[in-house]
């Protein structure tokens, strides 16, 4: 791939459009390792010529320039002896990695001496263990009346960030050179962990499956293997419990030291696996063969190492490191994780959603009773260890209560009363700059960055088991530069019903820092267009130019007449077909939808899935046929699936959908399939396969426009106009409105046809679609077999010829 090639040598932005089917994140990542792999082998080429002409090179520099400065002189002798002597000890820690994985790879006895040494130390702390209980039995300590469990509830001195660099008098790059070298890399993220596993198989079945360095990264609800940790569940239980176990064992040798005379003898749980010399093995482990997350967690459990802090001790040599959109995309994860983007390579899959992801992970909301719960919980913590708590962390435990109170009280509750109890009078939603909300609140006079530290991102955001944890996300989010976010009062009834969310405005201000350190990034999609979206809210406004982004597509693999798209303008009884809000409630309207849908019954063979734009139209839509008795007629052809709204119930239904279609398949008769009424934005419109019989006709009712009266959307809107200019004499407001529209409909049209032999019709049931503006953002490789038709009867005889000659025996769905 030409296009790829470039992009990565030439330190290029990629929009990469591939459909599924393609091998679209296989090709694409084989092109990328055959770019690597061209790129080290130059690379050393270079060290070694520079190398070799170090004895010389002075002395040429000297006889060209006689009239160089001798300041200069000495200047750049002295670069060429650091760099010279730089190359020289990256290439001795090289090829000291190399010769450790090498013994690793062919040597199986270095395998089991480290698990040999971890079970005789696990005996020794066994042993130790069972003194420690016997003299507790004997006699227990008590520790100023304080609990001992209560005892690592105090805080130590904390110092915001600033406070530490003034104390120490380092910089933040001072332990640079303590770390070990991380070689040029390539880093693949995509939206789920299933999505990565599938992808780690397909790399260990590539040419590069047996060579490559590679390394998965994911959270520690996936790979932390301590039982104890894992049961808790919630994965912000899980990561405060780990959090704590790490503490515990930094601070241990504290523990035994004297304060006021008496000694502390508290005995706090440490994690097992958390074993520098494990983790550092597991780390040779994953290097010498490619493991998924499964593999790398069975690997954890059989050399008792902590696969989650182990893995990312891999990272400085890996050559590919596969992790979830969130470590990459938020910048505190990022750095927590020991992810450096410095002039490496950085691949995000799935990427049609990155915009949304971006402002998700960075948006925050707090309810007004985690608020108020938040403010119980803080103000008990410090009336009961106010003696024993520094009086700097007094200060800012102060400065927090202070926050929560003001935020309860811009919300009209107060944090003394029942948040359950008490009403708001003025109900209703209320948007407001960063600056407005902080004097308004008043406490503008606060620094939000010394109260709160840098919180890491969770792959789906999920409820916090502290209501401060959320809070923390909040007070961060508030720091964003006041252009850039909104703040939504959403006052409801009650305080608890009511509450405050932190709206981002602007993804670009967090993607720029990973344009910006990259030395390519590629954004990468079965379903890109239209990238109008990419090009000016993520990379114009990041200060990328127009020059440095290369859009390159894949046609599909699927033969052009296996895929029938057609554009209809009218139903069988001549009703213009315009799912607008004020049409779409008609009587006629969902008439004639469903005497097009009966059509299409009669004719097509296996499953037919209908899309609506909203789970409410859908409902509206089933009903009234219900009434009219037209569902009946539809059930002697099709049975009728709905999409459920509960996640935990998609399975279910798609199982028994699948199941329906193949019995009639196979049994034949009246029944020739199923009919599956399913929603835009919903769960069976991403991630689901309509393959083969699963979806022989997909048909897409009207056009889902996004709600444009939700304020966080309006907001979005008029921050647009405000900041992007025009395109075609269209205001950037209505582009993102068409834009999110046509994204929710590539998407889920994009279902059905999934391998090379599939075959499909698409159905758009709108005469909007025949517009140029919204014709041209279909992906290419559907625009270019669209046909146009104005009537039903002309698009009928299509269909009937279409799905008569793709059927093996010929025929049309009895």
């Amino acid at each position: 791939m030409a296009e790829l090639y470039r992009v990565l040598e030439e330190g290029k932005v990629g929009i990469f459009e591939s459909p599924t089917g393609t091998g679209k994140s296989l090709s694409l990542i084989c092109g990328a390792l055959s770019w690597l792999r061209d790129f080290e082998e130059k690379k050393k080429q270079e060290e070694a010529h520079l190398l070799a002409d170090e004895p010389n090179g002075h002395d040429k520099q000297r006889q060209s320039s006689w009239e160089l400065d001798w300041i200069t002189d000495f200047v750049q002798k002295k670069e060429e002896r650091d760099m010279v002597n730089k190359l020289k000890e990256e290439q001795i820690r090289r090829k000291k990695r190399e010769d450790r994985l090498e013994k690793i790879r062919h040597n199986v006895q270095l395998k089991y001496a480290s698990k040999r040494k971890r079970l005789e130390d696990d005996e020794t702390e066994h042993l130790l263990q069972l003194s420690k209980q016997m003299s507790t039995e004997l006699g227990p300590d008590v520790l100023e009346q304080l609990d001992r469990s209560e005892e690592e509830l105090i805080l130590a001195e904390y110092e915001s960030d600033e406070e530490k660099k003034v104390a120490s008098g380092l910089d933040e790059d001072d332990d640079d050179d303590l770390e070990e070298e991380h070689v040029t890399k390539i880093y693949y993220c995509s939206r789920t962990h299933s999505q990565l596993a599938q992808f780690v198989h397909e790399v260990q079945k590539s040419p590069f499956g047996e060579e490559i360095r590679l390394v998965s990264l994911g959270s520690r609800q996936n790979l932390c293997v301590n039982e104890e940790v894992r049961c808790l569940g919630a994965v912000q239980l899980i990561n405060d419990r780990c959090m704590e176990m790490q503490k515990n064992k930094h601070g241990k040798k504290s523990e035994g030291e004297e304060s006021g005379g008496k000694k502390r003898h508290v005995s706090r749980a440490v994690c097992p696996f958390y074993s520098y010399e494990q983790m550092q093995f597991l780390r040779d482990e994953v290097l010498v063969k490619v493991k998924d997350i499964e593999q790398l967690v069975a690997l954890g459990k059989e050399t008792k190492a902590c696969p989650y802090y182990g893995s990312r001790f891999a990272i400085p040599a890996a050559q590919l490191v596969v992790l979830p959109y969130q470590m990459l995309l938020h910048e505190s994860t990022r750095c927590a994780s020991g992810i450096k983007l410095k002039d490496q390579v950085v691949i995000i899959d799935e990427a049609h959603n990155l915009i949304d992801t971006i402002t998700c992970i960075h948006s925050t909301e707090v309810s007004g009773s985690q608020l108020c719960c938040a403010h119980s919980q803080l103000l008990q913590y410090m009336d009961r260890y106010r003696k024993r708590l520094k009086a700097k962390n007094l200060m800012y435990i102060k400065q927090i209560l202070y926050l929560l109170e003001r935020f309860v009280s811009i919300l009209g509750g107060n944090v003394n009363q029942n948040p359950n109890t008490q009403s708001i009078s003025q109900a209703g939603t209320e948007l407001k700059s960063i600056n407005d909300f902080l004097f308004q609140s008043q406490i503008d006079n606060i620094n939000l960055f010394k109260v709160c530290p840098p919180v890491e991102a969770e792959d789906d955001q999920p409820k916090m088991a502290s209501p401060l944890m959320q809070i923390e996300r909040f007070l961060s989010a508030l720091t964003s530069a006041n252009q850039d976010g909104r703040v939504i009062l959403n006052r409801q009834g009650t305080v608890t019903q009511s509450s405050l969310k932190f709206l981002l405005l602007n993804p670009a201000v967090h993607f720029a820092k990973v344009l910006k350190e990259c030395r390519a990034v590629i954004i990468a999609g079965g379903t890109m267009q239209p990238v109008s979206d990419f090009r000016e809210q993520l990379l114009s406004c990041a200060g990328v130019d127009a020059d440095r982004v290369v859009e390159f597509s894949c046609g599909h693999v699927i033969p052009p007449d296996n895929i029938l798209p057609i554009i209809l303008c009218s139903g069988p009884s001549n009703q213009q077909l315009e799912f607008t809000y004020q049409k779409r409630d008609l009587p006629q309207m969902m008439d004639e939808l469903g005497r097009i849908l009966g059509n299409l019954c009669n004719m097509v063979p296996g499953g037919v899935v209908c899309f609506f734009p909203s789970y409410e139209y859908e409902k509206q839509v089933y009903t009234h046929w219900e009434r009219t008795g037209l569902l009946t007629r539809l059930a002697t052809k099709k049975k009728l699936f709905q999409e459920p709204k509960k996640a935990n119930q998609v399975e279910q239904v798609l199982a028994e959908y699948s199941k329906c279609i193949k019995r009639c398949s196979q049994v034949g008769g009246q029944m020739t399939g199923a009919l599956l009424f399913s929603v835009v934005g919903g769960k069976m419109s991403e991630g689901i396969n309509f393959s083969d019989d699963l979806g022989r006709c997909v048909v897409m009712v009207g056009m889902p426009y996004p709600n444009i009266r939700s304020p966080e959307l309006q907001e979005k809107m008029v921050y647009l106009d405000r900041t992007l200019p025009r395109t075609a004499g269209q205001a950037p407001s209505r582009m993102l409105i068409e834009n999110l529209c046509m994204k929710a409909v590539n998407q889920s049209i994009g279902r059905a046809i999934r391998h090379q032999r599939d075959f499909a019709s698409i159905l758009l049931l709108d005469h909007r679609y025949a517009r140029p503006s919204i014709f041209n953002k279909l992906p290419q490789w559907i625009k270019e077999r669209t046909e146009i038709k104005p009537t039903f009867g002309l698009a009928f005889a299509v269909l009937r010829k279409f799905h008569r000659e793709k059927r093996p025996d010929g025929s049309e769905a009895s």
